[in-house]
């Protein structure tokens, strides 16, 4: 056998069986998006981030709000951790345009 001829598979080759391994993909830690209460952030600009930062219906970013109006605080979204820090920071930059104070805190969704 010459070096320029190709060289025929094995036989072990042929009755071997083809294992593929498959990997299942993990699925990314949630993290949730909270909203904080304060005296000075007016309900409607609650509303307002509610719809445009988290696309929440007219009605959802209202029960929202109450909840967090009420309640000194309330999920606004659960997300993978990166896109929650994007929310969280686009909605307090959003506020201090706005000159208020709102804030928002990320933590791991249970």
């Amino acid at each position: 056998m010459s070096e320029n001829e190709p060289k025929k598979p094995s036989r072990d080759n042929e009755r071997g069986l083809a294992l593929k391994e498959r990997t299942k993909t993990k699925k990314p830690p949630m993290y949730k998006v909270l909203l904080h209460n304060d005296d000075y952030t007016t309900r409607d600009f609650v509303v307002m981030i509610l719809r445009t930062v988290f696309l929440k219906s007219d009605s959802d970013a209202v029960a929202i709000m109450m909840h967090v109006h009420n309640g000194g605080v309330g999920v606004a979204g659960i997300y993978t951790r990166e896109i929650a820090e994007t929310k969280a920071e686009k909605t307090v930059s959003l506020a201090q345009a706005n000159e208020f104070p709102l804030q928002c805190s990320v933590e791991p969704a249970e």
